[in-house]
């Protein structure tokens, strides 16, 4: 009886003890088919980075580099177009003259345009994007200005960069912080340091306006200037560095405030809904197909994955990379996309360098960021 006894308090611990621990489809070294795997660190997380994808331009040296590499969009899986702050040597001086402002690379990193001929505009080009809506995929930059007489703009280009189409600009613009957050009503074009643009299928777009000001503005597909919300402050509504736009199925706008670490959200009409706290340097935020929130966080070096209720699902990303990390590093990373074939494009502001990331064979789509979210589809 007594061995009896203490075999069913064996095999009842055993079932315990199975019934407590995480299932086997959920580990950090599992695959989607359940099955375990050794060692790893996730670091790439469901994504294999392509070693040397970032090249050198053909003007680089030994002293002079990439700037800080800010911005990217996937026109194609063979032409990605990426924005850079100009050459800059290992001290961060830029070089006179600079040209590697926006180029376009291939699906092998290889350079294959130079838009050189608007080098008189640009200086600091912060975000670059191709509407989804926009059959003639127009080329959209946020440009910061700041130095080189460039005014903070907005640009856009025919896909080619043949033409600028139109310029959002009004030379009188603020040229301080202070000035500019001393002024609570700018003008509806006179930026102060504006950051990250969204899109709507009607072709209107919203700014965020953005490190300086403190606000939201919506403009019509031809630039009319259509209405704005926000001011500076850390309540509901306010806001401390707007570095993030995103619009979800429900046309529900998700901004990253970026000084306050969180996420707000509003109607398409500017209506506070909610806030989502302690996300720590929300410098993106990304709406995909599977409706998944992607948020780029900067000082940690990671993609934050969240459902539409703000509950963090899963993240990946390390600090590190090509220059005496490993590859697929991140440095403060700063703006991503997704080509139609499901690889990753980061930009990593600090480290001067693009990461192209590749599905892992056997990837859990859980685990890899979806293409942009289109409204109506």
């Amino acid at each position: 009886m007594r061995r009896e006894s203490l075999a069913a308090l064996a095999a009842a611990a055993l079932i315990a003890s199975t019934a407590c621990a995480e299932p086997r489809g959920a580990a950090p070294g599992s695959g989607s088919d359940g099955a375990v795997f050794k060692g790893g660190d996730d670091r790439t997380g469901g994504y294999d980075a392509v070693d040397g994808w970032w090249k050198p331009a053909p003007d680089h040296d030994d002293v002079w580099t990439w700037g800080q590499v800010s911005g990217v969009a996937a026109d194609t899986p063979d032409r990605i177009l990426v924005a850079i702050w100009g050459d800059r040597d290992r001290e961060g001086r830029e070089r006179p003259g600079s040209t590697n402002y926006l180029v376009a690379v291939d699906g092998d990193g290889n350079i294959v345009e130079n838009w050189s001929q608007w080098d008189s505009i640009f200086n600091k080009p912060h975000q670059v994007y191709i509407s989804p809506y926009d059959p003639e995929r127009h080329v959209w930059v946020v440009e910061r200005g700041g130095g080189r007489g460039v005014n903070m703009q907005i640009l856009k280009f025919t896909n080619d960069g043949s033409e600028l189409v139109m310029r959002l600009v009004d030379p009188d613009h603020p040229r301080t912080r202070a000035e500019a957050r001393a002024n609570p009503n700018p003008a509806p074009f006179a930026y102060g340091d504006p950051a990250v643009l969204a899109f709507f299928p009607d072709g209107s777009f919203l700014l965020g306006d953005g490190y300086w000001h403190s606000r939201i503005v919506k403009y019509g597909a031809d630039g009319e200037y259509l209405m704005e919300w926000g001011e500076l402050g850390t309540g509901p509504g306010q806001f401390d560095l707007v570095h993030g736009l995103a619009v979800d199925r429900d046309r529900r706008i998700y901004v990253g405030d970026r000084s306050n670490n969180r996420i707000q959200i509003f109607t398409e009409n500017g209506e506070f809904i909610e806030e989502w706290p302690d996300i720590s340097d929300p410098v993106g935020v990304y709406a995909d197909e599977s409706d998944a929130i992607w948020v780029i966080s900067a000082t940690l070096n990671r993609l934050l994955k969240y459902n539409r209720d703000g509950e963090l699902q899963y993240y990946f990303g390390a600090y590190g990379g090509t220059r005496g990390g490993f590859s697929g590093g991140l440095s403060r990373p700063h703006q991503m996309d997704v080509d139609s074939d499901g690889n990753l494009y980061v930009a990593s502001w600090d480290g001067g360098w693009m990461d192209k990331f590749i599905p892992k064979p056997g990837a859990d789509p859980a685990k890899l960021v979806g293409r942009q979210l289109m409204l109506g589809r």
